[in-house]
């Protein structure tokens, strides 16, 4: 290699060179990042917990990426543009067909070994990438110190362009699997266009540009299959037939219908809810709080962005606002738009009685204060009727944000499945709402299953009653989801006096499943049911919730 490159040995021809370099090695740093990106994300949407998958798909790439830097070592000097293009197109076409291969293969036994030969083997060739053109830079350098610090500065700013690009650009354009096959095609272009000038000094130049056109055909080819492949793949992850999949930059949407017309929606692989008994969980979820709060003036649902809550919720004449707060903007806009979801929430956020109004986000100044500048009384018959603000906004953001007090607070949030859901069972979370719940107001929190999540839920009452709240668990058995728990919380009325006012209870708005004798069953547990192994509650800096569900709540997968 040393002879061949004696040619270039003038200044202008070694300025060049080094030129050329340093752009494959900036194009290397923005893909090599990207892929990391690429792989944690479907990783996170295959198996949940996004924060553990990104944390354990980046540390372990960057194991192999090391391990791939020693290892070049005994890689010889002959040939190494050669190696080096071989290399990135093999590493091009790992990385196209990484996420859809991982797709096919959720669910099957070898599904952890697919993962992991991906996440292994573009960590270990990215880790071949800096060393090796280092070593080629190496002839083009007066001296080592110019040479490292001129190749680890081009990695290190390509790696924070392709994280830029990556998170508002690809993603935003493309879905995660036709992300894949851009990168894959970027990456071997890259590496094409960058040894295009050392072509002299390569004894397989026409052989790897032969192999990189075909990589390239079949990475495109990819691209333009990916919708479809996707869906075929998305199909094998679930027995009924998919009639709806989109990956929202919150979360992945999945709807199923069976042969029965039942229809099941699915937000990153667990089930949310079945048209089948949705209506046992929202009647739960709604009117006992409803049925024992003193007024029903002013309604706070946070999550809940399918409107089947709202559906309830609309059921009481005396309602006169309600606030929706969704951070994902996809789901509202289902809720409103889809017909499946409007049949079932029976147009609650289309409907007569409801004025809607969405904010992308507030980053100064009450929330409070934009709906109150953007209503109009509507009025139907002549009688004003309810309205509601709907804010695609992070909820405790939501709640730092806000003034004024509401009668009735129902939490529908998903499980506490990631530390990111986590902060929303949180006592600092609970202590926000303390502060917005009127007086003599209601709150009820979703709470997963006190039977088989048993330690979760007891964790999530505690944090609830260290914020000074008076707490009662109710639960009752959902068929898609088995027992089911609930915690209904008051400023005021102790624990006793809640559960005595549910068997008070002398009438409800229509509904399916709920009556007035059957309200005081719901507050009945066994003797060992509410029995605490501790006394842990769940913070924003100790997510002890988290760590409870996914020790007793591996059922709940779907």
């Amino acid at each position: 290699m040393k002879e061949a490159t004696l040619e270039d040995k003038t200044p202008n021809k070694r300025n060049l060179a080094s030129l050329v370099i340093y752009f494959s090695i900036f194009g290397m740093g923005a893909c090599g990042l990207a892929y990391e990106y690429t792989l944690s994300k479907i990783a996170s949407d295959i198996l949940g917990n996004s924060i553990k998958q990104w944390v354990i798909v980046i540390s372990v790439m960057m194991f192999c990426m090391g391990v791939g830097s020693d290892l070049q070592k005994y890689l010889k000097d002959k040939d190494l543009f050669d190696k080096f293009l071989f290399g990135e197109i093999i590493l091009g076409i790992l990385g196209g067909i990484g996420p859809i291969t991982m797709l096919f293969m959720h669910g099957s036994n070898h599904y952890i070994i697919i993962q992991y030969f991906f996440i292994c083997s573009i960590g270990f060739l990215i880790g071949l990438e800096i060393p090796l053109l280092t070593r080629l830079n190496d002839s083009y350098t007066s001296d080592l110190k110019s040479n490292i610090g001129s190749i680890l500065k081009m990695d290190y700013i390509g790696s924070l362009v392709g994280a830029i690009v990556w998170l508002f650009v690809l993603t935003k354009i493309f879905s995660i699997v036709e992300t894949a096959f851009v990168l894959g095609i970027m990456n071997v272009l890259i590496a094409v266009l960058g040894v295009l000038y050392f072509r002299k000094l390569m004894s397989y130049f026409k052989t790897l540009m032969i192999l990189a056109a075909l990589a390239i055909v079949f990475l495109f080819y990819g691209l333009s299959q990916a919708s479809t492949w996707t869906s075929y793949a998305e199909q094998s992850l679930y027995k009924d037939r998919v009639i709806l999949a989109e990956t929202s930059p919150f979360q992945h949407v999945v709807l199923t219908e069976a042969n029965n017309g039942v229809i099941n929606c699915f937000i990153n692989r667990h089930l949310q809810f079945s048209s089948f008994d949705e209506h046992i969980y929202h009647e739960t979820l709604v009117h006992p709080a409803m049925q024992l709060a003193k007024s029903h003036k002013n309604i706070l649902v946070l999550g809940g962005g399918d409107g089947l809550a709202v559906r309830e919720i609309l059921k009481y004449d005396d309602v006169e606002s309600i606030t929706l707060v969704d951070l994902d903007p996809f789901m509202t806009k289902l809720a409103k738009t889809h017909p499946l979801f409007r049949a079932l929430n029976k147009d609650s956020l289309l409907s007569s009685k409801v004025r809607s109004f969405s904010s992308a986000g507030v980053s100064r100044g009450p929330i409070e204060s934009l709906a109150v500048a953007n209503r109009t009384t509507i009025k139907d018959d002549e009688k004003t009727v309810a309205k509601i603000n709907i804010y695609n906004i992070d909820a405790l953001n939501f709640l730092k944000n806000i003034n004024g007090f509401y009668d009735v607070m129902i939490l529908d949030f998903p499980d506490p499945n990631s530390h990111d859901l986590a902060k929303l069972y949180s006592r600092e979370f609970y202590g926000l709402l303390l502060k917005r719940l009127a007086p003599q107001g209601i709150v009820i929190q979703q709470s997963t299953s006190p039977v088989h999540a048993k330690e979760a839920f007891l964790c999530i009452g505690r944090s609830m009653e260290s914020t000074g709240l008076n707490v009662l668990p109710i639960h009752q058995n959902v068929p898609s989801f088995g027992e089911w728990g609930w915690w209904i919380a008051s400023r005021e009325q102790s624990s006793k006096n809640l559960k005595q006012a549910l068997s008070k209870v002398k009438s409800l708005p229509e509904t399916r499943f709920l009556s007035p004798e059957y309200l005081p069953s719901l507050a009945i547990f066994g003797k060992e049911d509410l029995v605490n192994v501790n006394d842990k509650v769940n913070t924003l800096t100790r997510p002890i919730v988290h760590e409870l569900y996914e020790a007793d709540a591996n059922w709940l997968l779907n």
